[in-house]
């Protein structure tokens, strides 16, 4: 199978955003989104995901992280699902289970064609929490802070746009940073492996011949 690559680009009154993706990559990756945590997660989906990226986003992020965040995974869904065209070989589902520290997340996708997203388990008050960035007008020092509810809307986000059935658990944590990173990384793995060509799969891993 060659590379599986796409490259999108969408602009709005809010942001402005471009992603290119190989699937099968080994982890290299460029990232810019004027959320310094937000980048760092990126980083951590595209090193255990095997995905090279190359992220560039800008926006309104003087209001707040938000819509530079939504935005940026609304374009890294489509460019995901448009890589992986008509899904042919692959293993279509996997899953992973992945500690950090006292955090502690699992991740299961099918790549069904069929958007959907559980997200269950964070501790109580991590919407609240802000991660990293700056304080003050413009957020000067490490850009935007990146708000805790921001993980479930992401990772709703990128399910929906990438055509992805996603469950994804918090099974334990208590560090803010740590609950979100075991997030991201257990999503890497699990997309990792359901991305995968699977050799014993010459069609369309589905009874329909469709996925």
């Amino acid at each position: 199978m060659s590379h599986r690559t796409a490259e999108l680009a969408r602009s709005t009154s809010e942001s402005s955003v471009s992603v290119w993706i190989d699937l099968d990559g080994t982890g290299e990756s460029e990232i810019s989104t004027g959320v310094g945590f937000y980048d760092h997660m990126l980083t951590a989906l595209s090193r255990h995901g095997l995905l090279d990226l190359k992220i560039t986003s800008h926006g309104d992020t003087h209001i707040d992280a938000h819509h530079v965040v939504e935005d940026t995974a609304i374009v890294l869904g489509q460019a995901i699902r448009t890589a992986l065209g008509d899904k042919r070989g692959i293993r279509r589902f996997g899953d992973a289970l992945v500690p950090l520290d006292e955090a502690l997340a699992r991740a299961v996708v099918d790549v069904s064609g069929r958007p959907y997203c559980v997200h269950t388990g964070e501790p109580a008050g991590q919407e609240h929490v802000l991660i990293g960035g700056g304080v003050g007008p413009g957020f000067p020092q490490g850009g935007a802070p990146y708000t805790g509810s921001l993980t479930r809307h992401v990772m709703e986000t990128l399910a929906f746009h990438a055509h992805l059935c996603l469950h994804l658990t918090v099974l334990a944590g208590r560090d803010p940073h740590h609950v979100v990173e075991a997030q991201f990384k257990a999503l890497a793995r699990a997309l990792r492996f359901a991305v995968e060509p699977d050799p014993r799969v010459s069609g369309i891993p589905s009874t329909k011949g469709a996925l």
